[in-house]
């Protein structure tokens, strides 16, 4: 690698960044029809959530623009008087690295970069350095590279010395290395043959583990949601955990499981997953539908929602197209239990507006998962839902069968016990799953359970 490609270009710092949001216009009908989702949010909010994925990889933000895009420009995105006026800027600033919140091509990339002297990445470029650097799972390390390699491909101005690196990101913030073309092509071609070996062997083993979880039937309750939409604080609050839970965007890359009691002493598997994000770039999706596996098996996803964000609603319409993607749009359709979190945040007039409309609405309940507030609420929600799914059974054993009763007591909702001389009645509520494993179990003796309506 070049001297200019390790210092930056001619002297600038490449952790010093400039962050530019190109604001789509709507015109007309059509375009409205045709324009993103991302149209819907407020400049301003995109600019200011750019600006923290920038920093969630330590980049020192110098200065920031919002640039009207009426027609974007096959060769620069954005017209020719904001190209050389943010030239200027970036000049000034002494900046070597510039963040376009958007969607570039390898053209529009290379030729804004010579246009600026400086490094250029894409939204889709920062999401996987941002995954690259807090990976921390085997298999999330893969997936994350999988997904770089996907996007790296088509780039061929990319250096591959991340290839050789033990820790943190995917060096798109490096030099171009031109003249490593044609060993970069090869080199990405024998990674992706390698990496996808490597990640069936991972996903082989996670199959196990899942068919071992599923023999201790545990409904699976998966926590989904915006980035910093405060997943991982309600889950640490939820299980007494230590996920790391920051005021941060994607402060959780792997997902993690923890055993939950309820209410009702039923326990359960709660899991914190990746959060999403608008335009989340397609590599990921694909990439990280193993690792998603957990919500698409879940009895129960539970979206957290940031209430507080002014952006709240196409935040809540982000999570759900990814989960479309992903294919449970099933699920999204019945309708998500809904954790309206950060209710803390809100001054008491809008706070107890959005507390009146979680107690008139099924499947929603206001939270706060700093303070506490509403999580016992949320835990009676996941309770009564899993509850409704499952049958009313009476049951007669001896006494002596204590094995059996401490099954049921395991497994199963007891809801009443009389104890006579010789047997113990008992009504419990069981899953349809846990009723034919107690048939296999007991045999005949299963024949005393008769369904109550």
């Amino acid at each position: 690698m070049s001297s200019q490609s390790e210092e930056g270009h001619e002297g600038k710092s490449p952790l010093r960044a400039v962050v530019v949001h190109p604001a789509p216009r709507l015109q007309g009908s059509k375009a409205q029809q045709d324009a993103s989702q991302d149209v819907r949010r407020h400049p301003e909010a995109r600019l200011a959530e750019a600006v923290g994925l920038a920093e969630a990889i330590d980049l020192e933000i110098v200065a920031t623009d919002i640039v009207p895009l009426t027609k974007p420009r096959p060769a620069t995105l954005i017209g020719l008087g904001a190209v050389e006026r943010l030239a200027e800027v970036i000049e000034e600033a002494q900046a070597g690295l510039v963040v376009v919140d958007a969607h570039l091509s390898p053209v529009q990339q290379r030729n804004l970069e010579k246009a600026w002297n400086a490094k250029v990445i894409d939204r889709t470029g920062l999401i996987l350095e941002i995954f690259g650097a807090r990976a921390r799972t085997r298999e999330g390390s893969l997936q994350v590279e999988l997904a770089s390699l996907s996007y790296q491909r088509s780039r061929l101005v990319r250096s591959w010395t991340h290839l050789e690196r033990q820790r943190g990101g995917f060096g798109f913030l490096g030099g171009p290395g031109e003249t490593q073309i044609e060993a970069d092509r090869r080199l990405i071609g024998d990674r992706i043959v390698k990496l996808k070996k490597e990640l069936e062997e991972v996903k082989r083993t996670r199959d196990l583990h899942r068919k071992a979880r599923r023999k201790v039937p545990y409904p699976i309750v998966a926590l989904v949601g915006y980035t910093n939409a405060g997943k991982s604080t309600l889950f640490n609050s939820l299980t007494s955990a230590t996920v790391l839970a920051k005021d941060q965007l994607f402060a959780t890359l792997d997902p993690t499981m923890r055993s939950l009691e309820l209410p009702s002493g039923r326990r359960i598997i709660l899991s914190d997953t990746v959060g999403f994000v608008s335009d989340l770039p397609h590599e990921l999706v694909a990439a990280f539908r193993a690792t998603l596996e957990e919500v698409l098996e879940a009895d129960i996803i539970i979206h957290v929602r940031d209430i507080a964000h002014p952006d709240s609603e196409s935040q809540r319409s982000d999570v759900e197209t990814v989960l479309r993607e992903l294919g449970i749009g099933e699920k999204v359709d019945r309708g998500l239990v809904e954790a309206h979190n950060k209710i803390d945040l809100l001054d008491p007039e809008r706070r107890l507006e959005i507390q009146n409309q979680a107690s008139r609405t099924t499947h929603v309940v206001a939270v706060s998962a700093v303070t506490g507030e509403g999580l016992a609420e949320l835990l009676a929600h996941i309770d009564e839902t899993l509850s409704a799914e499952r049958q009313t059974v009476e049951i007669e054993l001896p006494h002596t069968d204590g094995a059996s009763l401490a099954w049921l007591y395991r497994h199963g909702e007891v809801l009443s016990r009389e104890d006579g001389e010789d047997n113990v009645k008992l009504t419990v509520r069981l899953d349809a799953v846990d009723a034919v494993k107690f048939e296999k179990r007991e045999g005949e003796i299963f024949g005393a359970v008769s369904p109550k309506p």
